[in-house]
Order: C-alpha cells, then sequence, then structure tokens
C-alpha cells in the first residue's frame, strides 16, 4: 500500500502510539540503524570508511546502532555535541576522504535557528562533497515547511523513517533531501493517519499488471494508436511508438505526417504504420489513442488541432494528450465516464493554467487540481521531480523512482507512449490510478537501473528496459 505524507506532529502521534503498545524506542532505533546500514552499505564498496556524524538526540542514537551494524566496511564514529570544539576533529576526518558520510546530527526534532558554530559545521560537511546519507532528514532541514534553519546538510539519498515528511516533498527542500527514501519495517504500529498526498512504494505493483489469460490473442490486449511525428521531429514518434510497445497491448499503430512517414516507418517491426489524414478514421478497434509527441512542426494543418479537441471530447476510449498535443486542446468537457489523461511538464502546464513554471513547482499539487478541473476532471501526470499523479479531487500520488539522467530529449515521448500501450489493454483501464503509477514508476525505475550500471545511457536504451524493473 501507498504511504501517506505526514507532518512532524503527526510523526510523534504515531511514535506515542506505538510505544503505548509496549514497543520499545530501542528496539525501533536498533532496526532503524540496521536500514541505515543496509543503504550505507550499497552506496559504498568493500573496506570503504564511513563517517558516522553522531548528535544528540534520536537521529544521533540511529547513527550510532548503524555504525555497529556496518559489515565489510570502516566505520569512524564522530560524535558531535559542541560545534566550537568539534570543527577540528570533522576536518581532520574529512581530510581522511571517507567513501560516505552519514549524517546523524539533527533529525526532525530542530525547531530553532542554527547557531553560527552549526552553520559553520554544515557548511564545512557540504564543501567536502563526499556523499551523504541522511538518516530521516537532513540535518537542518525543517521537516514540515522545506525550509532550513540557517543551513542544511545537502544529502545525495535522505533515508526518511516510517513515512516521508511534508516538508521533505517541497520544491525547495530537493538540493537538501537529494534522493528521498523510506524505511517502514521499523518496528512501528501501521500508520494511523489518511492523507491527500501519498508516497508510492515498489511493493504496491507486486501483482501488477495482472497475469494474462492462456487463452488471450491480440484482440484481449487492446490496440494503442498514436498520432506524432511531423518533420525535424520524427524521433519522438518512434520513441512513444516504442514505449507502447514495451506496455504489450495487442496491436500499436502509429499515425503519423507524410513527410516524415518514410524515417519512421523504416525503423517499425512490429508496430504499424500509416499516414495521418484529416478524413481518415482511427484503426478499427482502436482502445486507446495518445496524441502529441513530435507534432511540433510549424506547418501542421488546422486539422490536427481541430482533432485532438474532437478526440478530447468525443472518444469513448481512453485519450492522452502530450507534448504539443496539450496546446491544441480547449477546456472542454469529455463524454462522462471516459478516461482523459494530461501528461505535461511544469512549462506545459504553466502554458495550460496560465502561469509560470516557477509558479507551477511552487505549488505542484495545486497546480495538479487546477488543471484537472479545469479539463473536466482528468487524470493529470505532472511531471518532473518526484512525478505526481491524480485527478482535482482524491489522493494524489508521488513517485519515489528515477534520476536527473532522465532530463533527455524523448523521455517524456517514451512515458507516454507506454501509458498509451498500457491504457489500451481493457483489463487495466479498470483501475486508471494504478496503472498510471505504474507506469511513472516503471518508467523512473528502468532508469535507475540503467544508471546503476552506467552513467551515458541513451533514451534509446530506456527504451529496451521499461517495462522490466522490478
Amino acid at each position: 500500500m501507498p504511504i501517506p505524507v505526514i507532518s512532524i506532529a503527526q510523526m510523534r502521534e504515531w511514535e506515542a502510539a506505538t510505544w503505548a503498545t509496549g514497543q520499545t524506542e530501542a528496539e525501533v532505533i536498533r532496526r532503524a540503524g540496521k536500514r541505515v546500514a543496509r543503504r550505507a552499505r550499497k552506496l559504498t564498496r568493500a573496506s570503504d570508511t564511513i563517517l558516522f556524524l553522531v548528535g544528540k538526540g534520536h537521529n544521533g542514537d540511529d547513527a550510532r546502532a548503524a555504525a555497529k551494524e556496518i559489515e565489510g566496511r570502516h566505520a569512524k564514529v564522530l560524535e558531535m555535541f559542541l560545534p566550537d570544539t568539534d570543527r577540528l576533529p570533522l576536518e581532520s576526518a574529512l581530510k581522511e576522504k571517507p567513501a560516505l558520510i552519514v549524517d546523524g546530527l539533527f533529525g526532525i526534532g530542530l525547531n530553532r535557528p542554527l547557531s553560527e558554530s552549526w552553520q559553520k559545521i554544515i557548511t564545512t560537511i557540504n564543501a567536502s562533497k563526499i556523499p551523504i546519507l541522511a538518516i530521516d532528514a537532513p540535518s537542518g532541514l525543517n521537516a514540515d515547511t522545506g525550509g532550513t534553519f540557517g543551513a542544511g546538510i545537502e544529502a545525495t539519498v535522505t533515508l526518511t523513517v516510517g513515512a516521508p515528511k511534508a516538508g521533505l516533498l517541497a520544491p525547495a527542500a530537493w538540493p537538501f533531501v537529494g534522493r528521498l527514501e523510506v524505511t517502514e519495517d521499523v518496528g512501528l504500529v501501521p500508520c494511523p493517519f489518511a492523507t491527500e498526498l501519498n508516497w508510492t512504494l515498489p511493493e504496491d505493483f507486486e501483482d501488477f499488471p495482472p497475469s494474462r489469460p492462456v487463452t488471450g490473442n491480440k484482440g484481449s490486449f487492446g490496440h494503442a494508436a498514436i498520432v506524432a511525428g511531423s518533420l525535424g521531429f520524427h524521433g519522438a514518434a518512434v520513441l512513444a511508438t516504442r514505449g507502447a510497445q514495451r506496455a504489450q497491448p495487442g496491436l500499436v499503430t502509429l499515425l503519423t505526417q507524410e513527410n516524415v512517414y518514410y524515417p519512421i516507418a523504416a525503423q517499425m517491426q512490429s508496430a504499424m504504420v500509416n499516414l495521418w489524414r484529416p478524413e481518415a478514421k482511427l484503426p478499427e478497434g482502436t482502445s486507446a489513442l495518445l496524441a502529441g509527441p513530435g507534432l511540433a512542426a510549424r506547418d501542421l494543418p488546422d486539422e490536427m488541432r481541430k482533432a485532438v479537441r474532437h478526440w478530447w471530447r468525443d472518444l469513448k476510449f481512453p485519450f492522452i494528450a502530450d507534448a504539443s498535443a496539450l496546446d491544441f486542446l480547449s477546456a472542454e468537457p469529455f463524454q462522462k465516464n471516459c478516461i482523459r489523461v494530461l501528461t505535461p511538464h511544469p512549462g506545459e502546464a504553466a502554458r495550460l493554467l496560465n502561469s509560470t513554471a516557477a509558479q507551477v513547482q511552487a505549488n505542484r499539487r495545486a497546480a495538479l487540481r487546477e488543471l484537472s478541473r479545469k479539463y473536466g476532471n482528468c487524470w493529470v501526470v505532472l511531471k518532473g521531480h518526484q512525478t505526481l499523479v491524480g485527478r482535482s479531487e482524491g489522493n494524489i500520488y508521488t513517485n519515489p523512482s528515477g534520476n536527473a539522467q532522465l532530463a533527455q530529449g524523448g523521455s517524456g515521448d517514451l512515458l507516454a507512449g507506454y501509458i498509451a500501450g498500457l491504457l489500451a489493454q481493457p483489463a487495466l483501464q479498470a483501475d486508471v490510478e494504478k496503472t498510471l503509477r505504474y507506469a511513472v514508476w516503471q518508467h523512473g525505475a528502468a532508469a535507475d537501473e540503467l544508471s546503476a550500471t552506467r552513467h551515458n545511457w541513451t533514451v534509446e536504451e530506456l527504451a529496451g528496459n521499461i517495462g522490466d524493473a522490478r
């Protein structure tokens, strides 16, 4: 199950509910330490030195417990209670170039500005450019607001305990949090809260997509149609089609402009490629339609814009509007109980809302809600770091997978095609929310798996991996 994004006060209530059952703080700290140690090992190599910075509170207790669990690495523990006198030992330890720093200085309980001495300590740690694993929250960060108390540790990875704290997801916090991960299994009772914002877990998809019936055939798994590609932008159509194929609908048909038909068709094998003409009907049996990738040429016929608005308004099967097609839409209602999906990045969302990308990023949840309301309560996949999935009402889901190497041209085209390929399948239309979350998670997880083995992969390689992440 996805887990709620909670406040510091809710975390304290959760802990109190746990202690009331007889569970001890010492046992939770021991388990948290084991999880931190396990993550630290994955971030390092055999015989590396890991520097554990231990503060006064339970955050420090977690770091101390983790140091005891380290195997195959050298654990150096540095207790830091007096910043005026502890700076020299810190500088000496940093000169030894440990492979990783584990930040256990301050946890989520910090609620006052840091002294100048502590700010200098944090500045010194950040200046070392050594990878940092922060426990629960980067020291100095306000885990409710995402601001800092004067300075903040710039973590590579933040392993937060139990559930994400709201401030860790704030855009202002992203440079400090780094990659946010959650460790649940530390002995707390089940979380007693439900919130509108939720954190997706890989375990949410253990039995998804459902197994296919052994008697299934092409007709059982739908027909994804894609309208994409124009002069100078034919690669987007190819990537979107490959994304759809990786989702394994029964059939995939790409409809494209005449002046790019040959370079696109030459790259396709099992997908069908036809010309898009204003008077032509969509392929027989189409069960989902994607429009937009690579429809960026200035000489596109006006009929294309009219067609996109017609599809949005009138189609009875799922329609996904991506890239240029987003600009062709008008805020019209669509047929009741039909599936409609927008997949904007922040800049595109800003255009749709007559806003700015900075304003969208400042409150991504509000932007998603407003987009969905404006376009008939459609589903919205608001792309970017920690992609959001949701509608004007109900839950919103934050995606944990993916990394900065996804910031390549064609990455969004691939995702849009993958979404279309999934939603073409009748069995996956029954739970649109889960299908969209799965698509976004797979896209990011495939990138994470590639990045674990190499740092210069391309979107073409991502197209070969999407759908296979575990």
